[in-house]
């Protein structure tokens, strides 16, 4: 069977065939505990990994289970690869037999995929003791899969698992299954660190000694159990390895796989490589939040050079460096791979701080020194009630709006409020709640029922509200933590919560902080509907 549709790449954007990136997440990604992908999954995440520039996409074991079957057959109709080359993955043939007549190979054949990956034993212990075959049978399982693959027109990666720990146990067999590979026609072979317990300067060595002896074209495998896959990646490069397995956003086994955006990014920046299409870098942060919106996990706000704290500055001293010059706290432009500056407002804001944020948000300070010494007082005195706006942007902007402007912004002045909860002796309970309000001139009075107090609150200001404001009606709230900051007496004890509001065209937080939870939802409730009608324009009534 021939090359296919799924692995033709557009000449313009092409890479050089000189060095690899190779991402795992279909396969390797997603045996990582809470993720459970589906086939449309896959494919999203394909066409993502796609639009940014890998080479090579391994998309999963065909034979072994429907859904990577099935993901082939629907990605050689339904994907026009324009960067990358789909891979299928799949072990050597069986002890004892013959590749031509193994099922398992021929699944690989059948997948379509130009390009196959076997995972080959290189660690003798294993050989003897999962394969249940000798070493020497071992070598001939992988001599003849590779001869079988190429024989029908299919480029071969081959996984050397285990290796470093079979190298260690026993150098010249685990060099030996590199040899093997290579001599019968496998363009890379890949040294695994299946365990993940290896260190840089080891890795190094190793790859350096093998490239050295075997003369083979190497590629590493990491895995992040010492919390090194990244480096261990890198220092591979360092020693000859010119193909780098990952995965987006670190996902895989136990603790993962080395995460291929820093490591993409290392290349490119550090490193002078260029292992992207032109202008792919700068999407690297909107692909890896993309991703993690398919696999149903929040993005690591740290993760580096994508994180959103990746280049978020909370000290005093960074702000007023930064003000002068952004390299001077940052070890690379942010736009460089689709990040921005963020400055955080906390009790360690100081002007400058304030000022960037102010710039941040669109709020312009002007010159007067005495607006941000009253920003920075107000931040610090309500930092030790409980409150922190380092999440909670739309709160942090009325604040230094109120100074600016000379006071709040009215749109609803409150008069008083009442949320009732009642438990009854046969299980059932209700919440209701009432709102007394002014807003335009008139007096409304708001009651209603809702699902908790806090929801109950939320549907009767919004009815006693939205006939006035009309805006309102496209807000939703779409997140909600509380947190209870420590109690000076038994359970008594003060609230943090943090609202996220949407109204279809972005989100905004807000935060509020009471003795009670009730108290400091209704706080940021306030922000949060306050916000929304400045993001709509609404002016406020005199």
């Amino acid at each position: 069977m021939g090359q296919t549709g799924l692995g033709k790449r557009a000449e313009a954007t092409a890479v050089d065939d000189s060095f690899h990136v190779f991402d795992t997440t279909l396969r390797d990604g997603a045996q990582r505990e809470g993720i459970n992908l589906t086939v449309a999954d896959k494919l999203t995440i394909a066409r993502h990994l796609d639009e940014f520039g890998v080479g090579f996409i391994e998309g999963g074991w065909p034979g072994a289970n429907p859904r990577d079957t099935e993901f082939f057959a629907r990605a050689q109709q339904e994907i026009s690869f324009q960067n990358a080359q789909l891979v299928a993955f799949g072990a050597t043939r069986r002890a004892g037999g013959r590749a031509a007549e193994d099922p398992q190979v021929q699944a690989l054949l059948e997948s379509g995929a130009p390009v196959i990956t076997l995972v080959a034993k290189a660690h003798d212990r294993h050989v003897e003791l999962a394969l249940r075959t000798t070493l020497d049978e071992n070598l001939e399982m992988v001599r003849d899969t590779v001869a079988h693959l190429r024989e029908q027109g299919r480029r071969v990666f081959v996984d050397c698992e285990h290796f470093f720990d079979g190298y260690k146990a026993n150098p010249e067999y685990a060099k030996a299954v590199v040899r093997a590979a290579s001599e019968s026609g496998a363009d890379v072979v890949i040294l695994c660190d299946t365990n993940g317990g290896m260190l840089p300067a080891q890795i190094h060595a190793v790859v350096a000694t093998v490239l050295a002896d075997t003369g083979a074209r190497l590629g590493i495998h990491a895995q992040d159990d010492t919390g090194c896959a990244v480096a261990n990646t890198l220092a591979a490069v360092d020693a000859g390895a010119t193909h780098v397995q990952c995965t987006a956003n670190g996902y895989g086994e136990r603790v993962g796989n080395a995460n291929l955006f820093p490591v993409v990014a290392a290349l490119e920046l550090k490193y002078g490589k260029t292992v992207l299409p032109k202008g792919a870098l700068a999407e690297m942060t909107r692909i890896s939040h993309a991703i993690a919106e398919v696999v149903n996990l929040a993005p690591s706000t740290h993760q580096p050079y994508v994180g959103v704290s990746a280049f978020a500055h909370k000290a005093g001293l960074h702000a007023s460096a930064i003000k002068v010059d952004p390299d001077l706290y940052q070890h690379i432009d942010p736009s460089l791979v689709g990040n921005h500056i963020r400055m955080l407002v906390s009790d360690m804001a100081g002007r400058a701080s304030i000022e960037l944020k102010g710039k941040e948000l669109g709020v312009d300070l002007g010159e007067d020194r005495a607006v941000v010494a009253r920003v920075v007082e107000r931040v610090k005195a309500r930092e030790l009630q409980g409150y922190t706006y380092e999440a909670a942007d739309a709160s942090f902007e009325l604040l230094l709006r109120d100074e600016v402007e000379g006071g709040p912004r009215d749109y609803f002045r409150i008069e008083s409020w009442r949320a009732i909860v009642e438990d009854r002796a046969d299980g059932t309970h209700t919440d209701e709640t009432t709102v007394k309000l002014w807003a335009r001139g008139e007096r409304i009075v708001s009651t209603a029922d809702g699902q908790g107090p806090v929801n109950a609150l939320d549907r009767a200001l919004r009815t006693g509200l939205e006939r006035l404001y009309p805006e309102l009606a496209k807000l939703e709230l779409v997140d909600y933590k509380v947190r209870i900051l420590r109690g000076d007496h038994n359970t008594a004890s003060t609230a943090r919560v943090l609202i996220t509001t949407s109204d279809n065209a972005g989100t905004w937080s807000t935060v509020g902080v009471a003795d009670s939870v009730i108290a400091a939802s209704w706080r940021a409730l306030q922000d949060s509907y306050t916000y929304g009608l400045l993001r709509a324009g609404v002016e406020p009534p005199r």
